[in-house]
């Protein structure tokens, strides 16, 4: 199965990112974000970090975990390629995600830059869920 795929879109990046479960499906799309950024598999996974974020559903914690990408490139230059999500859970206020990452710090002369990514958008956001693929359809503007 794909990871992810790009879709047509006049200007910004539009994404489809798959999985066989929702967690699967959020990883690739983690992946799927840096490979706008940079060449992804150049990224070595030096550094692990733990991350944690909410939304009041699915799609607000898919928007908040992207961003929690952008926001780490902004203010420390991270970068990442692995991801693994240990659960995706039902909560009182929402939902919350739980993962571990793995990547390195921005090296220009190892990453090459594409294209900056200056938001995770709602627009034309979906979670399309089948009994054997998960797909997720986000725009990133760039």
């Amino acid at each position: 199965m794909k990871r992810f795929k790009f879709l047509e879109h006049t200007a910004d990046a539009y994404v489809a990112a798959y999985g066989s479960t929702l967690e699967e499906a959020f990883e690739n799309a983690a992946y799927a974000t840096f490979e706008v950024m940079t060449e992804a598999e150049k990224i070595e996974p030096k550094i692990e970090e733990n991350v944690e974020v909410e939304g009041h559903d699915e799609q607000s914690l898919l928007y908040n975990w992207l961003e929690a990408f952008l926001v780490k490139f902004d203010t420390a230059g991270k970068l990442y390629s692995r991801f693994k999500i240990h659960k995706i859970e039902k909560t009182k206020e929402g939902y919350r995600l739980i993962a571990r990452i793995w990547g390195e710090t921005y090296n220009s002369k190892k990453h090459p830059q594409k294209v900056g990514i200056k938001a995770v958008t709602y627009h034309r956001m979906e979670i399309v869920k089948k009994p054997e693929q998960i797909t997720l359809k986000f725009i990133l503007d760039i």
